[in-house]
């Protein structure tokens, strides 16, 4: 979601960011002591962050790890974000609203959070101890970028057409299946390209 930057609040403790979430109808983020308001996010947002979310709560049914939509917060450092997508599997924080061991993040892009997604949160969550895996997925073009601890945080990118593995959770995904129902001219591109081949068969 977007984060509306030029709202920066003045310096507050972590303390009264936290107890403010809890009254106010709006979204912040807390960043080097600073609070920031979440934007509302666009229908392609929430359907890519929902196929998502969608099929790794079903694959990760019965098992102790366990995935949160974006109205729960990870804490990184000194700094509370509300990622689209995460999954926690050891939660060793007794609060009941951020956690602090997650394995996987997924944020998903759009035009006024690009920069804060490929930076500011890139840089903070793969300082995260536990995190294993950090998907970014564009909204306005089919590209799923998934940047692994394993490989050092080296990004691997899946288009249409492709497969990606969550090597985190042990998911493999269609792109397809990220973007299903999703209204952009990649998307498009691609299945009029697949209409195409089938009437030549």
């Amino acid at each position: 979601m977007a984060l509306k930057l030029d709202q920066a609040a003045e310096w507050v403790s972590e303390a009264e960011y936290l107890e403010g979430e809890l009254i106010s109808e709006v979204k912040h983020e807390y960043i080097d002591g600073s609070v920031y308001a979440m934007a509302g996010a666009s229908k392609n947002h929430e359907r890519i962050a929902g196929n998502v979310f969608g099929e790794i709560r079903s694959h990760l049914k019965n098992t102790p790890c366990e995935p949160f939509s974006s109205d729960i917060k990870v804490k990184v450092g000194q700094d509370f974000f509300y990622p689209d997508v995460m999954v926690v599997c050891e939660d060793n924080s007794d609060n009941d609203y951020y956690s602090e061991t997650p394995v996987m993040i997924v944020e998903v892009l759009s035009k006024s959070t690009r920069r804060m997604d490929e930076t500011t949160k890139k840089i903070a969550y793969q300082a995260s101890p536990t995190l294993k895996e950090y998907v970014i997925i564009e909204q306005d073009i089919a590209d799923v970028e998934v940047c692994r601890k394993s490989d050092n945080w080296v990004s691997s990118h899946y288009f249409m057409g492709d497969e990606v593995t969550f090597e985190s959770v042990g998911l493999t995904m269609s792109v397809e299946d990220i973007y299903f129902r999703v209204d952009n001219d990649d998307v498009k591109s691609f299945f009029e390209e697949r209409a195409k081949s089938l009437e030549n068969i």
